[in-house]
């Protein structure tokens, strides 16, 4: 496969929705007062869910970037410490934060001056191409918690 193909493949994965839900569907009109709800079998809220994903993201974006990384204690400092987001602009901070790292993390699988198959030099061993699609599972893991997370609350699909 031509390396260009795959980069844009990879660009197109973190956030495409052919085979499952994407994110910005599966975060549309949460009722800020389900936010912090969590169902009687359900293992989190949509806030915990939310903030999961925007804190691994960015973590993994900053692996792939900092040579000064430092590792995040698991798994206290990948979860919120709430269940429920502490403000309406939490919510969207935490959604907009999301994005604007997603899109980073596109433009590092578009960039060619990275070598996708070079372990990260102040890693153990991990490469770029392996932290790419470690993004792109665990978002989709995830997003598609959420998804069904909003069908126990009742508020699937968005209106």
């Amino acid at each position: 496969m031509n390396e260009s193909i795959l980069r844009a493949h990879l660009s197109r994965a973190l956030d495409w929705a052919d085979a499952h839900v994407d994110f910005d569907s599966a975060v549309e009109n949460i009722p800020a007062e389900l936010r912090g709800a969590k169902p009687d079998a359900a293992a989190h809220t949509p806030w915990e869910i939310l903030e999961h994903l925007r804190i691994t993201q960015e973590d993994i974006l900053d692996f792939c970037r900092n040579p000064e990384y430092w590792e995040r204690n698991w798994p206290d400092e990948y979860w919120p410490p709430t269940p429920a987001p502490p403000s309406d602009g939490a919510w969207a901070r935490s959604t907009d934060a999301f994005r604007r790292d997603r899109e980073d993390i596109k433009r590092l699988a578009l960039d060619p001056s990275i070598e996708l198959f070079a372990a990260i030099p102040h890693g153990t061993g991990q490469t770029y191409l392996r932290e790419l699609l470690l993004v792109i599972d665990h978002n989709s893991y995830h997003i598609g918690q959420l998804v069904g997370l909003r069908i126990q609350l009742g508020c699937w699909p968005p209106k």
